[in-house]
C-alpha cells in the first residue's frame, strides 16, 4: 500500500492543471512588480488552500467509503475501477491525440472563472482560488485520489490517516517546487515551455496508472488480492 500511494501521489503530483494555475498566478504576480517575499506568500497560501481543501475532502470521503456495508463495497469497488480504467484510456488517448474528442480537463467555464480570481492576488483571494481549483479541477485529477482513497476505506485505521497525509504532502510538492525556483530567478516562460513539452507524458503516466489502479481495486473487490 505504501508503494501503491506514493507512486501515485508522485504521479497525480505532476498533472497540467494544479501547476497550470499555479504558473497562471504567479504570472500575475510577476506582472504587478510584487515583491518575491509577496510572492512567495501568496504563492505559499494558494498551496496550503490546496493541501488542505483536499485533504478535508480525502478524509470525508474515506470516512464515508468505510462506513458502507461490505457486501456494497465489493460492488463500488468494481465500479470505481472500471472508471478507473476508462478514465486511464482516455488519458493514453491524450498521449497521442492530445485535447481531441472528450479529455479529462478543467471545464472550459471555470477556466475563465480562474483566469479572473488569479488576478485578484489577496490573501483572501489566493486561499479561495486554492479552495476554487481543488473543487473544479477534480475531472483531471481526481481519478487517482478516488482511486487511492477507495484502496485505504477497505481497512480505515490510523495508517490509513498518514498515508492520506503522505499522499496529499507529495502531491503539492511540485507546487512548491516551481514556486521556490521562480524565486530564486527561474524564469517563468521557461518553466511553460517544460510544462508543454511534457504534458503528453504526463497524461501517458497518469493513464498507465489509473489503468493498474482499476484493476488492482477490482482484484482486491472479488478477492484475488487481500490486503489483509
Amino acid at each position: 500500500m505504501l508503494g501503491t500511494v506514493v507512486a501515485t501521489a508522485a504521479i497525480d503530483a505532476i498533472n497540467p492543471c494544479a501547476i497550470g494555475v499555479l504558473i497562471l498566478m504567479v504570472s500575475v504576480l510577476l506582472a504587478a512588480r510584487q515583491s518575491t517575499s509577496r510572492m512567495l506568500l501568496l504563492g505559499g497560501l494558494y498551496i496550503v488552500s490546496v493541501f488542505t481543501i483536499y485533504l478535508l475532502a480525502g478524509l470525508g470521503l474515506l470516512y464515508f467509503l468505510s462506513t458502507i456495508p461490505l457486501w456494497l463495497t465489493e460492488y463500488l469497488s468494481i465500479t470505481v475501477g472500471l472508471l478507473m480504467v476508462a478514465a486511464g484510456l482516455l488519458e493514453i488517448k491524450d498521449f497521442f491525440w492530445y485535447g481531441r474528442w472528450f479529455s479529462l480537463t478543467i471545464p472550459g467555464r471555470f477556466v475563465k472563472k480562474v483566469h479572473v480570481m488569479s488576478s485578484k492576488a489577496t490573501i483572501p483571494g489566493v486561499l479561495l482560488l486554492g479552495a476554487f481549483v481543488s473543487a473544479v479541477e477534480l475531472p483531471c485529477t481526481g481519478a487517482p485520489y478516488l482511486a487511492i482513497i477507495t484502496l485505504l476505506s477497505q481497512y480505515f485505521d490510523f495508517t490509513a490517516f498518514l498515508l492520506l497525509v503522505l499522499y496529499n504532502i507529495i502531491f503539492i510538492l511540485p507546487l512548491i517546487i516551481i514556486l521556490i525556483l521562480v524565486a530564486v530567478g527561474k524564469k517563468l516562460h521557461e518553466i511553460k515551455a517544460w510544462k508543454q513539452r511534457t504534458r503528453h507524458y504526463m497524461r501517458l503516466g497518469m493513464g498507465l496508472l489509473l489503468v493498474y489502479l482499476g484493476w488492482l481495486l477490482i482484484f482486491i473487490a472479488n478477492g484475488t488480492i487481500n490486503l489483509g
